[in-house]
């Protein structure tokens, strides 16, 4: 069997190597840009998303909700470390059970605190209340390093802190409430990447394929080149050899 010389390895590993690369950033650019397509649809959908007065259904994602009903004030808690305006504080987070027996979990806004670690205090309403604001479906909040609750503080905002003191909330989300009585500063935006960003991101992975490409194209044929010279010159030293032992 005919051996394999040391620069035709170099040269499989070289291929087989940039190979990898190029395929990967093909890959990694084909999704940017179906997550662009995602968010184009996410979007449009918030967009569409209905303004809804006393929903008995689940809310659609972006809803603008209108609610009446009865904070539970006993049952508040704050989700830690907001900064609004360059103020460290806390977001208030308090059930709340409509006109028609429904739970719900409403974001009241920021209120200030400073670095104290103390219990924050906010002021609740009695009565029946109106609020408004827009409805986010309960999702993962990422990786927690310890845990989610501690005392009244909260790192994330979560349904599961409730689940021993309360019924289960009727659907699962929160509003963010921007309008009514209790409501304090606004700082929850929708953290929606806008789709040219993501199709930004997939044009620079297919130009670093390409750049890839480049680089195992030019360099595959100089290595190639190096190893049909070394061939050559090992055959030439061969034939003098045979040659001189004439």
């Amino acid at each position: 069997m005919k051996k394999t010389s040391f620069g035709l390895q170099r040269l499989y590993v070289w291929y087989v190597f940039w190979g990898v690369l190029v395929s990967l950033g093909i890959f990694l650019g084909l999704w940017q840009w179906e997550r662009a397509a995602d968010k184009r649809v996410l979007l449009a959908a918030r967009e569409a998303a209905p303004s809804v007065k006393s929903p008995l259904t689940m809310p659609v994602e972006g809803s603008e909700l209108h609610l009446q009903g009865e904070y539970l004030a006993n049952h508040t808690l704050y989700l830690d470390n907001r900064i609004v305006d360059g103020h460290l504080g806390v977001a208030v987070l308090t059930p709340f059970r409509d006109t028609s027996d429904q739970l719900w979990l409403i974001q009241r806004g920021f209120i200030e605190t400073g670095p104290s670690r103390a219990a924050p205090q906010a002021d609740t309403p009695e009565g029946v209340v109106s609020v408004s604001g827009e409805w986010q479906v309960a999702r993962s909040g990422g990786p927690l390093y310890g845990k989610n609750r501690e005392g009244l503080r909260l790192q994330q905002i979560s349904l599961t802190p409730w689940e021993s003191t309360l019924p289960a909330f009727t659907y699962a989300g929160w509003l963010h409430a921007d309008q009514g009585e209790g409501v304090f500063t606004p700082w929850w935006e929708a953290n929606v990447m806008p789709p040219s960003r993501h199709l930004g991101y997939a044009f620079q992975w297919w130009g670093l394929a390409l750049a890839a490409t480049v680089v195992m194209v030019l360099g595959g044929r100089r290595l190639r080149k190096d190893s049909l010279a070394k061939d050559s010159l090992a055959k030439d030293s061969l034939t003098k050899d045979s040659f001189t032992g004439c």
